[in-house]
């Protein structure tokens, strides 16, 4: 009997083996099927059938049902999910099973429900509507559906109910009947909206350099200054994709920059766009899902996971501020949305183009080597000029919610010309700390180790590492003193202050907290851009991507903390998040400003940034990294492990150590850093350590990767203690 090999949603690097049973249709690769597993049913994904299984036929049992006809997958994405899976040593059936939506795992058809259509018999035909007179409702009911069948959905908008239907059905007058919706179109009716904006030289370059390849593979990078215009090249190289009847995919880094995707996209093409992200529910997800498989969404703009999308004529990828962490998954499979993004445009042979005003140290480095294309954008598109960069040296200054008394005048200055200013702090809440005024303690979360975020407006202190809450305490736990003090500024904080010192101005924050509710992002940037004189406070949700045309002032009130890390990565993120920020003001012809206050004018990553620009402060790092043998010059891979007695963990990343050391693909390249403490050496009541690999050579690492993975099950701790393994860590 033909074996089926299965690949199952469980933390295994193995697929299991069932029987198909006589008569059973013979399943494809990346079919469902639902299989015996343990003492319950699961759903697996089908890796291939043969005539050979490791154990004896006898010990297999059979699959109960084959849930798909055809594969769930696209060969060139079933191919980039197979190399996934071996390069980020991540089990092959979570994989599968992360680029599916949640309804698909759960076993759900994988169609469109069917449409539900009321109609009138032959008996309700024949009846005489006078017949109804006592019950009017079900009278005007019967009329209409004479007239036409009418669907479900669309009896809310005729102000008809269902129990009324239901009634009629009774008598044999009207039934109700399933039906398939047919599929529809768009290529035939697909149109660009409106006048075109004027390209600029360099706009017109990179759109004619794009389309002159846009029928093959090929990686573009482009860097465009922000405020360049790099929207305008995408929706431009896009027209040329979609009239060939082709589909798009273009990926975000976040949920707060699809509404004014959303708008700048429908705005230029009569064709459907879809949306995918973390607010959808299941049934949303799956219609995108299908709607993109069956050709009829033409664009799908989407965070991190809409990569795995399936579309029946992909015609290109682009992924905006490319340089986002974003892009990194960070828990479970740790993959690189970006990374696999360009392996997914290879396999189908489509352009994918990076933008970005900071592009990320890979990135520039891809290019050195010929792997990308560069394509530049150095002026602001239209009259736009780039704002004025000015540091405000704060040591010796009073201030105020975190704001000194310069800033304050060079705000009201703007404002009375009618412009918007935005405030950028990127920590949310009212402090980072509550302190006990007299004998100093201070709120801690005992799970993590680490201050309690006040949050004031909700009365509620707030761990932002494990998301614990507690209500604010009325006196020291430690002395009894109701002299308990906020230390720091969160935006609430700053936005308190503001609405006390320019009460007439109305004030827009942008954080977590007030985007948690659906649709509040888009209803806080409406706001924004019905112009005016208005305040904006926000974190780093306001830094990638927008375009707000009144803002001429922005202002970074705290970042000095960013400039001393013991990250090596925290240079070049500071670094991009300046520059976008900056980027914020002087976007629609007024002149902009940059206020950065800081009390660190001299350090030589502010002075490089603001006299020389990001282009040359990132050639400055890569010199460096290059220098120390860090990446991109290098690779690394991170092994993570977490315990409650802060010792196994330790013990079981030795073990590990000693086994990685007795490797034979040991060589002298090879470099390992620990155990030592993570950066957040406890989180969540768990104490965290970690063990660095290094090497120069991405093949070797996997090679040494692929030899000790399967060893690791062996160690005598790995049960013991929670372990993660993530290949090219962007955090340490």
């Amino acid at each position: 009997m033909p074996v089926v090999h299965v690949a199952l949603p469980v933390p295994l690097a193995r697929t299991f083996d069932y029987l198909l049973p006589a008569g059973a249709a013979t399943p494809v690769a990346g079919a469902r099927v639902s299989v015996p597993f343990g003492k319950r049913q699961a759903i697996g994904i089908v890796t291939g059938v043969s005539e050979h299984s490791e154990l004896p036929l006898e010990q297999l049992k059979p699959i109960l049902e084959l849930l798909d006809s055809e594969s769930l997958f696209l060969p060139s994405l079933w191919r980039v999910l197979n190399w996934a899976t071996g390069y980020y040593q991540y089990p092959l059936g979570e994989v599968l099973f992360h680029a599916l939506p949640t309804l698909l795992r759960q076993g759900k058809p994988a169609q469109d429900a069917p449409l539900w259509l009321w109609f009138a018999t032959e008996q309700g035909k024949a009846t005489s509507l006078d017949s109804l007179a006592r019950a009017r409702k079900q009278q005007q009911a019967m009329a209409a559906l004479i007239q036409r069948p009418i669907y479900r959905h669309e009896l809310k908008s005729l102000e008809m109910s269902e129990p009324t239907l239901q009634a009629l059905r009774q008598k044999g007058l009207v039934d109700l009947r399933s039906q398939q919706p047919a599929p529809t179109d768009w290529r035939s009716t697909f149109a660009v909206n409106g006048e075109r904006l004027k390209l600029n030289t360099e706009q017109a370059t990179a759109v004619g350099a794009i389309r002159s390849e846009d029928d093959t593979y090929s990686a573009w990078l482009l860097e465009g200054i922000t405020g360049s215009g790099k929207t305008e090249v995408y929706l431009s190289v896009l027209e040329n994709i979609l009239a060939k009847g082709k589909q798009a995919l273009i990926l975000v880094p976040e949920i707060g920059l699809t509404p004014q995707t959303i708008a700048r996209f429908k705005e230029r093409f009569n064709a459907p766009i879809d949306v995918l992200h973390s607010a959808l529910n299941d049934s949303e997800r799956l219609g995108v899902w299908l709607r993109a498989r069956q050709g009829e969404a033409a664009i799908v703009i989407g965070t991190r996971s809409a990569l795995f999308t399936p579309f029946a004529r992909l015609g290109i990828i682009i992924i905006d501020e490319e340089h986002d962490s974003s892009y990194k998954q960070q828990d479970s499979w740790r993959y690189h949305a970006r990374d696999l993004a360009i392996l997914r445009a290879r396999e189908e042979q489509i352009p994918i183009v990076l933008g970005s005003a900071t592009p990320s140290l890979e990135s520039l480095q891809n290019v050195r080597q010929g792997k990308y294309r560069h394509l530049s954008l150095t002026k602001r598109a239209g009259s736009a000029q780039l704002a004025k960069q000015h540091i405000l040296d704060l040591k010796g200054l009073p201030l105020t919610a975190g704001l000194s008394q310069p800033l304050v005048a060079r705000m009201r200055q703007h404002l009375q010309d009618n412009n918007q200013v935005l405030i950028f702090l990127n920590r949310r809440g009212f402090s980072p700390a509550l302190l006990c005024h007299e004998c100093g303690w201070i709120a801690e979360c005992q799970r993590c180790e680490r201050f309690y975020t006040l949050h004031q407006q909700q009365r509620q202190l707030r761990c932002h590492h494990c998301d614990s809450q507690r209500p604010i305490p009325h006196q020291c736990p430690s002395c009894g003193s109701t002299q308990l003090v906020p230390v720091g500024v969160g935006t609430e904080q700053l936005d308190g202050e503001l609405q006390r010192l320019l009460p007439d101005i109305p004030i827009t924050r942008i954080d977590r907290d007030t985007t948690s509710r659906k649709g509040s992002m888009e209803t806080l940037l409406d706001e924004v851009h019905r112009g005016g004189a208005r305040i904006l406070i926000g974190t780093q949700m306001l830094a990638k991507g927008h375009h707000f045309p009144d803002v001429t002032l922005v202002a970074l009130i705290d970042v000095d903390g960013a400039l001393f890390s013991a990250d090596f990565r925290s240079a070049e993120r500071f670094a991009q998040l300046y520059t976008q920020v900056a980027g914020r003001a002087g976007r629609a012809g007024k002149p902009g400003e940059v206020i950065l206050q800081t009390h660190h004018p001299e350090h030589p990553l502010l002075q490089t940034l603001l006299h020389q620009g990001y282009d040359a402060f990132a050639q400055q790092v890569l010199a460096e990294r290059q220098n120390v043998f860090l990446p991109p010059f290098t690779s690394h891979v991170l092994f993570r492990a977490e315990d409650h007695d802060n010792q196994q963990a330790q013990q079981f990343l030795m073990q590990l150590r000693n086994l990685l050391e007795a490797s034979p693909l040991k060589d002298e390249s090879l470099w390992l850093l620990g155990p030592v403490p993570a950066l957040q050496a406890k989180r969540a009541g768990r104490f965290r350590w970690q063990l660095l690999i290094q090497h120069p050579s991405k093949r070797v690492l996997q090679q040494l990767l692929t030899q000790t993975r399967p060893l690791i099950s062996t160690l005598p701790l790995s049960r013991k203690v929670k372990w993660t393994l993530d290949v090219d860590p962007i955090d340490s």
